[in-house]
């Protein structure tokens, strides 16, 4: 049961760890699909369907700069997830291993 909360927190902090990465991703994809105009300068309009989108652009693209914090944590989740993943695999195999007889 332990294993599991384990897996869900390791998996959701590597998840909040990259979002910096999907914001920007979703701006620039959103800001050129619309053909405004987008950087870290400052706010420009982006007006789609009589909404101005600009300073959520800005907002989104400029929170990419949270990725000098969060992509090395998000490594390092994502690496012990695997790891820990590689060991309970590697656990199973062995226990399943000694209970199986031979043929």
């Amino acid at each position: 049961m332990w294993r599991r909360i384990l897996y869900a927190a390791l998996v959701l902090g590597t998840l909040i760890c990259f979002a910096p990465v999907g914001a920007v991703i979703w701006s620039s994809w959103f800001a050129n699909r619309h053909g405004c105009t987008l950087h870290e300068g400052y706010v420009n309009p982006c007006v789609v369907n009589g909404t101005d989108y600009g300073e959520t652009l800005y907002s989104a693209f400029v929170s990419g700069w949270f990725m000098l914090l969060t992509l090395p944590v998000g490594l390092i989740l994502l690496g012990v997830l695997i790891a820990l993943a590689l060991l309970d695999w590697l656990n199973r195999r062995k226990r399943h291993r000694t209970t199986t007889p031979p043929s």
